[in-house]
């Protein structure tokens, strides 16, 4: 039977967030309709990530879950990156997985669903040329911050990743489409747009780069904000570095991953900076734009990884003053280089480092927050809080903000920021002055 209801529960990074809203979007233009709660829906997609150790198992894991107390199911399709890495083996380890379509296939998602209704089961994880977004149905809504892939793929191999083999090559989506979708989004109630990437820096269009891209997209009447992830250090042009001290819409902060401060262990990790280029580059940003907010990925615990190493990554925070960062124990991906290196880092000194890392990091996070108390800035309304007339937004330096406010999804408020937590800020709504 066809189904009409269905559930998209997406894992991981931004991309695979963006990944299910266009999933979404084809199957509710087949006359699907979305459900509320899984136990409701007739298809349900798990949209997987693949970074962390036992990916696979929490995949076949939430799979396992589906199956209902009378003993029916869903139809289940496994998506994203797991897909990828298990093609057409993960219907021989779970017999309740239907369809199995990796990150470059999504755009045939409705015809696979068909065939699924027929009782096929099929696979793709094939990786095409960036072909899908044309399959893609027009954006008919948007949320105040929208995400808009311009770049997948990866050809930077790092020792410890899975991107380069879930994801591909680096390619880049062409100038125009790029620029098309934005005006979609905006004309759908987008105020703000966060271009997306695995390597977001790397993203070029003849001797077009990222930062042209950026200048062109601020043209755009009712765009208000612009901001990029995730960039590599080896992909930080001067030309990007400028734009920040030159675009007003692109706002003051940067997730800039250096991954570790000990330039041996970057050396293993085929990174291809060093710990004084990637602080030359900070550099160049803060002088570019002197209010940027510095966010990072570090990896603890990489094989052959000593304490001196680890201090090394230690000093590094503290002479960045990371206004936020994301902290990882490393976990040894199958087919990666990484993963069959000696001296693997026992769990717990992962775990003991990672803790000293995220204490030393929410040290830097609370006093970048403290420091921005009394700054009078604007805040991008993006929902209702818990607390009666409480709405949540995003500071231009990407801090949670709650403010007590009338004011709805996708409004702009003048705030000043009264109050610093370590994870978020209290503002205080001002007026806006007659015109």
């Amino acid at each position: 039977m066809t189904p009409k209801t269905f559930k998209i529960k997406s894992f991981g990074c931004q991309m695979n967030v963006y990944d299910g809203e266009r999933m979404a979007e084809l199957l509710g233009a087949q006359g699907m309709t979305a459900a509320a709660e899984t136990a409701d829906a007739d298809l349900v997609v798990l949209n997987t990530c693949h970074i962390r150790e036992k990916a696979a198992e929490k995949a076949y894991s939430d799979v396992g879950r589906l199956r209902r107390e009378d003993g029916s199911k869903p139809l289940v399709a496994l998506a994203g990156c797991v897909a990828q890495a298990e093609g057409a083996e993960a219907k021989r380890r779970s017999s309740l997985i239907d369809i199995v379509v990796g990150p470059q296939a999504y755009h045939r998602l409705p015809e696979m669903v068909a065939q699924a209704s027929r009782g096929g089961r099929p696979v793709d994880t094939d990786m095409p040329a960036i072909s899908k977004f044309d399959a893609f149905p027009a954006r008919r809504r948007a949320n105040p911050s929208a995400f808009l892939t311009v770049q997948e793929g990866c050809d930077k191999f790092c020792t410890y990743c899975v991107v380069p083999y879930t994801r591909g090559a680096e390619i880049s989506r062409p100038w125009g489409d790029i620029v098309a979708e934005a005006q979609v989004l905006v004309d759908a109630g987008a105020r703000e747009i966060v271009l997306l990437g695995q390597n977001v820096n790397a993203w070029s269009d003849g001797n077009r780069g990222l930062a042209e891209l950026i200048r062109h997209l601020a043209t755009i009447d009712g765009l208000e904000r612009l901001r990029y992830t995730t960039s590599h250090p080896a992909d930080m042009t001067d030309a990007l570095i400028a734009a920040h001290g030159e675009v007003e819409k692109l706002m003051p902060y940067l997730h800039l991953p250096v991954q570790s401060g000990s330039n041996r262990i970057l050396k293993a990790m085929n990174r291809s900076h060093t710990a004084d280029t990637y602080l030359a580059t900070l550099g160049k940003m803060r002088t570019a734009r002197p209010d940027i907010a510095l966010s990072g990925d570090f990896i603890v615990g990489f094989p052959g990884e000593t304490e001196a190493d680890f201090e090394a990554t230690l000093q590094i925070v503290d002479e960045v003053r990371y206004a936020s960062a994301y902290t990882f124990k490393y976990s040894p991906r199958p087919g990666t280089p990484a993963a069959n290196m000696e001296d693997q880092i026992p769990v717990a000194i992962m775990e003991e480092r990672l803790q000293r890392l995220n204490e030393r990091i929410n040290t830097h996070r609370l006093a970048f927050n403290r420091s921005t108390v009394g700054i009078e800035t604007q805040v991008l309304i993006e929902r209702p809080g818990k607390l009666p007339g409480q709405m949540i937004g995003r500071s231009p330096w990407l801090q949670s903000v709650h403010v007590e406010t009338d004011a709805r999804p996708g409004d702009i408020v003048d705030v000043t920021l009264v109050a610093a937590g370590p994870n978020s800020m209290t503002g205080a709504a001002r007026a806006r002055a007659a015109a």
